[in-house]
């Protein structure tokens, strides 16, 4: 009898990911599909959703030419969460390009509703604050500069979603319409106690309920694909998850306490709360992990960093001091320190804990004998301040035994040695580092019984290898992260 398969779907901020994952919890074939990123104006940031679903198509595509169909259970989504999508429910077809999380267009609106007294009431019903990178302001501004669109969204006839929902209806030929508690509650129109869309938070934003998906439990049989859309697969869709709580499940990060880091376009650090709502006084987020079927959801505090592996990509692509982000290991070695240059990626504004959305980038420190690595090793450097400035919110980094790292720069081993250093505490980093294609594997294959509980689910999770901190690094490390911090209050309200 042929070994169970599942199809893992992980639709990013830059391209797509397919992915077929076998029963004992390896990647036995994968497709990507980049995107193309549109900027029609200094912060603004656009994807074409017909753009995504293509990539979709071709990313799951490439994947299935690797493996035998039949062996396919179901289907995991795991997605870019912020970003938002409108689309007509009849065609299907988009009215305007989707707003993608990293868009900076409603700091006006976030400061207004801010300066009437709004924001400790979103904080308290949402867990989240009154920032640009949440889905619910940027509808407002959809609604306040294109009143012609969002006249139809009224009406009924567009729906609104994030990327899950939209390649759902996609999948589905417009059945369903749909997403999980972990998208939902990025959304800044979710009641995270009441597990439920708030109709005060609507109201505020000028959002209609109704537009809005079914929220589902994160695992089970959801929906099923049709096959006149799907590549003529009809399979069930049986695991959705925003891609940072994705990851938090790839690591198998099931109990309290446990908490990840995923390298990306940014740097996500969660921590699983279990079933209760930490709330944080020191910029971290409150946030949904997953639900299960039984309804019962699980919490995690998240600190959100906006640009990581994004400063690596402007190192290759603006700078072009880089051909490629694997290059940047070697380079950075060829120095033992960035001799006192320090590089605030603040490319669009400043996450946790700093939340400054009109901080911008600043390299500083730049003498006559500055040279590419050292430019190149602060960039790795600023990677472990950044996260090291969230880690720190969450109880001092010595009370933690652990991090578990994943995400494209987790191959990197400098950085992960740095990050060790910088924290003072074990970095481990698992064999497969894709834990975000994982993470929804795991759910598709939990909710068709490829896997009957979590504790198979971590039986499959291998470490490839930990980083230990240096020993006699914690002054140097302590020393190096207050000259950060100097240049991160340099950093703030440049553009404000």
């Amino acid at each position: 009898m042929s070994t169970p398969t599942v199809l893992a779907i992980d639709a990013g901020t830059t391209g797509v990911t397919a992915v077929v994952v076998s029963a004992d919890g390896d990647i036995v074939a994968k497709g990507y599909q980049e995107f193309a990123q549109h900027f029609p104006h200094p912060g603004w940031v656009e994807h074409a959703p017909e753009e995504i679903w293509q990539a979709t198509l071709e990313a799951t595509r490439a994947a299935l030419r690797e493996v035998d169909r039949s062996t396919l259970t179901g289907v995991g989504i795991t997605n870019q969460r912020e970003t938002v999508v409108l689309w007509d429910r009849d065609t299907l077809g988009a009215p305007r390009r989707a707003i993608v999380w990293q868009d900076r267009r409603s700091a006006q609106i976030c400061t207004e509703l801010r300066g009437a007294g709004h924001e400790d009431r979103v904080a308290e019903l949402t867990g989240l604050r009154l920032d640009p990178y949440f889905s619910g302001t940027k509808l407002r501004w959809i609604a306040e500069h294109e009143p012609h669109t969002w006249a139809l969204v009224e009406s009924g006839r567009y729906a609104v979603g994030t990327v899950d929902s939209y390649l759902i209806a996609r999948m589905t030929r417009g059945v369903h319409h749909v997403t999980d508690v972990s998208n939902a509650s990025r959304t800044l129109l979710f009641d995270l106690a009441a597990g439920a869309w708030s109709a005060e938070l609507c109201d505020l934003l000028g959002v209609p309920m109704d537009a809005l998906p079914e929220v589902v439990p994160s695992w089970g049989e959801i929906a099923v694909t049709d096959p006149r859309s799907f590549l003529d697969l009809e399979l069930p869709i049986a695991g959705i998850a925003g891609d940072q709580q994705s990851a938090l499940f790839g690591q198998t990060c099931f109990e309290p306490g446990e908490a990840k880091c995923t390298y990306g376009t940014g740097s996500f650090i969660l921590t699983n709360t279990g079933t209760v709502v930490e709330r944080s006084d020191a910029g971290l987020l409150s946030t949904a992990a997953w639900r299960s079927p039984s309804g019962e959801t699980t919490y995690a505090l998240e600190g959100s960093i906006f640009v990581t592996g994004a400063a690596v990509q402007w190192l290759r692509d603006g700078l072009q001091i880089v051909g490629s982000a694997a290059e940047t290991q070697a380079i950075a070695a060829t120095v033992d320190t960035t001799d006192g240059v320090v590089f605030v990626p603040a490319l669009t504004g400043l996450g946790a804990p700093d939340w400054d959305p009109h901080a911008r980038g600043l390299i500083i420190g730049i003498t006559r004998g500055t040279t590419r690595a050292h430019i190149v090793r602060a960039t790795l450097e600023a990677i472990t301040f950044e996260v090291r400035d969230v880690i720190d919110t969450m109880g001092s980094p010595e009370s933690r035994a652990t991090l578990r790292v994943d995400g494209g720069a987790a191959a990197n081993d400098l950085l992960c040695q740095l990050q060790a250093d910088q924290l003072g505490v074990d970095v481990q980093r698992p064999r497969l580092v894709e834990t975000t294609a994982l993470g929804a594997a795991f759910l598709a294959g939990l909710g068709t019984g490829v896997w009957d509980s979590t504790d198979a689910l971590r039986a499959t999770w291998q470490l490839e290898r930990t980083f230990e901190p240096t020993a006699g690094s914690r002054e140097a490390a302590d020393a190096a992260h207050v000259r950060w911090r100097d240049a991160v209050e340099r950093s703030k309200g440049w553009a404000g």
